[in-house]
């Protein structure tokens, strides 16, 4: 998911290019007070420019409650794929959210989302993601490159989000200069079970395509891994020894996953 903000249609065209999976149009952090009723209003043409080459395109709209949730909704274009809502903490707030148009994607990023979420968090969204900078802030924590402030809070959100049948999208990575950082936590989140990463700078979407998805050599891997196992079970046993690991039923189960996030020209 790569944000851009609303009120920059210029951003907004050029968006594409970066091949993200998903553009969202950011109603939210990335516009100021002032300029949120101008957004809004404008945003029926930011996404016929983000759209314009066939990628998807979703709106962050304002938190449930605040004074804009409303009228934003009011104001999605048809062309949306879902809808992007922040800061969802409670049952009643994620049924407010269910009455958008279009599918949503729930942000987890507050203390009481992070410790309510396997309560409210469900398969009727389409998705979640962790909000690690307004997690701190609310928690009246402190923000520090290594995130041990965040870890049990992403393991928990990257929990409720397995067992509502959902993908966790991992929190951003605001240094969009630090590749190194970025990949690291890309790694952390993939570890943690998360399904991609969010973006706020289209440099960091080529990031996100190399971080989840398996390499070559973990693809052949796994294919190889699996033939010495499905041998093995055809010979009767339920274990064997492959290049230095003991497989079994749950190594496989984990092998069979890495294919299928295999890139099509390498199934």
């Amino acid at each position: 998911m790569l944000f851009v903000p609303a009120n920059r249609p210029d951003l907004a065209a050029k968006a594409p290019r970066s091949a993200p999976d998903l553009i969202v149009l950011d109603l939210e952090d990335a516009v100021p007070p002032q300029e949120k009723d101008a957004a809004r209003l404008g945003l029926g043409d930011a996404v016929a420019a983000a759209s314009g080459s066939g990628t998807p395109v979703a709106v962050r709209v304002n938190p449930v409650g605040s004074s804009w949730f409303d009228d934003d909704l009011g104001a999605l274009p048809p062309e949306v794929v879902a809808v992007v809502v922040p800061k969802l903490d409670t049952a009643d707030a994620a049924a407010a959210a269910g009455a958008a148009r279009a599918p949503v994607v729930a942000g987890i990023e507050t203390v009481r989302g992070v410790a309510t979420a396997p309560q409210w968090l469900s398969g009727g969204l389409a998705g979640c993601y962790f909000g690690a900078e307004d997690y701190v802030a609310d928690l009246g924590g402190v923000r520090t490159p290594g995130n041990e402030e965040v870890a049990t809070a992403r393991a928990l959100v990257g929990m409720a989000a397995r067992l509502a049948g959902i993908p966790a999208l991992d929190m951003v990575t605001l240094d969009f200069g630090d590749d190194d950082r970025y990949l690291r936590e890309a790694a952390e989140a993939r570890a943690l079970g998360y399904a991609g990463k969010l973006c706020i700078h289209p440099a960091q979407v080529a990031l996100a395509h190399r971080a989840f998805t398996p390499t070559r050599e973990e693809l052949d891997r796994a294919r190889r891994l699996l033939a010495a196992y499905d041998g093995a079970v055809a010979a009767g046993r339920a274990t064997l020894a492959f290049e230095g690991e003991m497989v079994d039923e749950v190594v496989a189960k984990r092998a069979r996953a890495v294919l299928e996030l295999a890139p099509p020209d390498q199934v």
